[in-house]
């Protein structure tokens, strides 16, 4: 009885997270926020390097990602990094990506010196 117990608090408590994720309209660009710092602000990189996300097909952008995860696509980090994510989370990502008008990102402006 003690474990059905407990597998029924660890079920619970899963499917209170999941609805809080779908609820969260900010769910998906948190996500994929952490693809920012290489693929540029709303995936735009700057230079195509590493290639722009958005305005990418979705299906495209999904099949890399589930690539990446599997370990069938050669990356020196984006397979790593697609393996923290779940599926349903990959998805979330593609379809953000692929919902963002395309084009290159522009550089940020350099730092001012002067010894703030």
């Amino acid at each position: 009885m003690r474990v059905s117990l407990t597998a029924a608090g660890a079920a619970l408590a899963a499917m209170l997270a999941a609805s809080a994720q779908a609820q969260d309209p900010n769910h998906a660009r948190n996500l994929a926020a952490t693809c920012t710092p290489c693929h540029g602000t709303e995936g735009r990189s700057v230079g195509g390097v590493p290639p722009s996300l958005a305005g990418q097909d979705k299906a495209y952008l999904l099949q890399q990602l589930k690539d990446f995860k599997a370990g069938t696509r050669s990356a020196t980090i984006m397979h790593q990094h697609a393996k923290g994510y779940t599926d349903e989370q990959l998805d979330l990502i593609a379809a953000y990506f692929a919902g963002m008008k395309g084009g290159a990102g522009t550089a940020a402006p350099a730092a001012r010196g002067g010894g703030y």
